[in-house]
């Protein structure tokens, strides 16, 4: 078991040995092609070569950045979402020692059926079917070995990333972003701490029938073994060219699923990936009745001060007001300070375009007229091109993930082509809002799931 590992560690040592000796090769043609007026795409292409090869965590986390506006130019992060983020799936052999590291000698017999072969790979694991000694079906997520290292060794490898994008004169200081990024990450490593965050959904979507939350096994878990309920589904995008009232409804258990725990509690779930949904219908194909969407993977999840949720309230109110006193506000109680009125003013560009449809009291599109790929990118780079003459602008480091979120979940919408009221949804959504009933429900539902730790 240790040789495995290690020799898995050495391979992936020797990679970010090749690496580093092209980075300076790759700083300098950059450096080159912006004296010559080069192409930005042939940078970016040079760059997702340099890194497609090393998979695993790395890929995660330069695909987190691709989905954060201005983390990095709009040509890289488009290339680097063309990664796969997979790495390579572990044997037969391979998993029945790593099951066996987990549970111990007689782990088989904890299970009446247990498949080798992988249902489903990640960066950090793989998901495996089996069944319980009674028959109840299991999905055991499998942590690949020696994680916390290959994490940490990339997460250095950002360093390389930011370093390309300080070169460029960026619009937005990215020393918040990174800091937050590794703090995820390492998150995602401790499935026990996953196990409590599945719990703690299970009490904020309690009321809402629309999503499901699979069910945690503590007994055949550990901090890189989970085992859950296994939910049969479609994937989401199967429902692409469903009937407009199947995908609506598919859009509104993901409004759920998103804003429910966030404006509640406190809560978002940080990875929109569409492989962490699935579809329960029923029916003919053709016109099939969308009775729930299942939500997965419980790794990256964000707990923020209840202070933070008002200030999203404040500035919904204040752009719905019209009111510039609310919305400059709500940018200071979430950390942004000494802000000038350009500044102001090109915060509000994504502010418009991210509220706009909560605002709106319509049934409308997420962003009328907008291509699925390009959700945010416009707005984006308006963004920065307004930014870039005041110099780099620190963001809190609350907002990776909150507009990580954000821009993964409009993309959806648009793949669905759904067509909503959101204004109706969000006022459905916050209430009677006050800042101190979400701080008193997070504190008992956090106490409840067992996360004895106070919101970041």
């Amino acid at each position: 078991m240790q040789d495995d590992e290690a020799n898995r560690f050495s391979a992936r040592a020797s990679r970010y040995a090749r690496l580093g000796v092209n980075a300076g090769a790759f700083a300098a043609r950059m450096a080159s092609n912006r004296v010559m007026g080069g192409e930005p795409a042939g940078n970016a292409q040079a760059l997702a070569r340099a890194l497609g090869s090393l998979k695993g965590p790395l890929m995660k986390v330069a695909q987190m950045m691709a989905t954060i506006p201005e983390a990095l130019p709009a040509e890289y992060a488009e290339e680097l979402m063309k990664l796969q983020s997979q790495a390579p799936p572990m044997g037969a052999a391979f998993v029945k020692r790593r099951m066996q590291a987990e549970l111990g000698l007689d782990w088989r017999q904890r299970f009446g059926q247990f498949d080798l072969s992988p249902a489903a790979a990640a960066s950090l694991g793989q998901v495996h079917r089996a069944t319980s000694l009674g028959g109840e079906r299991f999905a055991c997520k499998l942590q690949y070995p020696d994680m916390a290292s290959a994490v940490e060794a990339d997460l250095v490898q950002l360093d390389l990333l930011f370093s390309i994008h300080r070169r460029m004169g960026p619009a937005i200081d990215t020393r918040e972003i990174a800091r937050e990024i590794g703090a995820r990450i390492r998150e995602e490593l401790d499935y026990v701490r996953e196990a409590k965050l599945a719990r703690l959904y299970h009490r904020m979507l309690a009321d809402r029938p629309l999503v499901r939350v699979p069910r945690i096994f503590a007994a055949l878990s550990t901090r890189r073994l989970l085992t859950m309920e296994w939910l049969d589904g479609d994937k989401l995008m199967d429902f692409e060219d469903a009937p407009g009232e199947a995908r609506n409804r598919i859009a509104m258990a993901l409004f759920d699923a998103w804003w429910r725990p966030f404006s509640h509690f406190g809560v978002i779930h940080g990875d929109p990936h569409l492989g962490n949904y699935s579809v329960v219908a029923a029916g003919p194909r053709a016109s099939r009745q969308v009775e729930a969407v299942n939500l997965f993977d419980y790794g990256c999840i964000r707990i923020f001060p209840a202070s933070f949720v008002g200030g999203v309230v404040e500035l919904y109110e204040g752009l719905k007001q019209g009111d510039e006193a609310r919305v400059v506000h709500a940018y200071e109680i979430w950390g942004f300070s000494k802000l000038s009125r350009e500044t102001i003013a090109a915060l509000n560009i994504w502010a418009r375009f991210i509220y706009g449809p909560l605002v709106e009291d319509r049934v409308r599109t997420i962003a009328d007229g907008v291509k699925p790929g390009e959700y945010g990118r416009r707005e984006a780079s308006a963004v920065a091109r307004a930014l870039k003459a005041q110099g780099p602008l620190k963001v809190p480091r609350e907002f990776v993930f909150m507009d990580r979120a954000a821009i993964g979940l409009g993309g959806a919408f648009l793949r669905l082509r759904a067509e909503l009221n959101f204004h109706r949804l969000f006022e459905e959504a916050i209430g009677a809002f006050t800042v101190g009933d979400v701080a008193a429900r997070q504190k008992a539902a956090l106490a409840e799931a067992g996360l004895e730790e106070a919101p970041r």
